[in-house]
């Protein structure tokens, strides 16, 4: 059955992410992972497309801290886009993208699509882990 696969899978994300599988972290996990397609939020809309006509309500501190942990635990991708504003990407592999500063919309970039002719060698005993390009765009 596949709600039964679905819920599974939520609940194996969220234990890996060290978080008991709550009502309300397993409707956050169903709005992220229940999709066919990526895409990108911040914790803000995420809260409030969550909250929106719900019988059940989700803290926003509930949804910062389950975000988290999905990001650390490699479920979600952090894009930082300034100093103090992050959104968050259900698509973890390797991509790039452009960031429009005017709609504040995140659009995909394929990894090829972007050549580097040179990377700089990190410093001793460090290796590069990934690295993403977000180019700003405007009118």
């Amino acid at each position: 059955m596949i709600i039964s696969d679905n819920l599974k899978m939520y609940v194996k994300k969220l234990r890996s992410s060290n978080l008991r599988p709550t009502k309300q972290r397993l409707k956050i996990c169903q709005y992220l992972f229940d999709r066919d397609k990526t895409f990108h939020f911040t914790v803000e809309t995420l809260n409030k497309k969550i909250n929106k006509n719900r019988a059940t309500k989700v803290s926003l501190a509930t949804i910062y801290n389950t975000v988290e942990a999905f990001t650390n635990a490699g479920y979600l991708k952090e894009i930082l886009t300034s100093k103090n504003k992050s959104y968050y990407d259900t698509n973890i592999k390797s991509h790039h993208h452009f960031y429009d500063e005017g709609s504040k919309e995140l659009t995909d970039i394929h990894y090829s699509q972007i050549k580097l002719s040179k990377v700089p060698t990190p410093p001793k005993g460090k290796k590069i882990k990934n690295l993403e390009v977000v180019i700003r765009i405007q009118k």
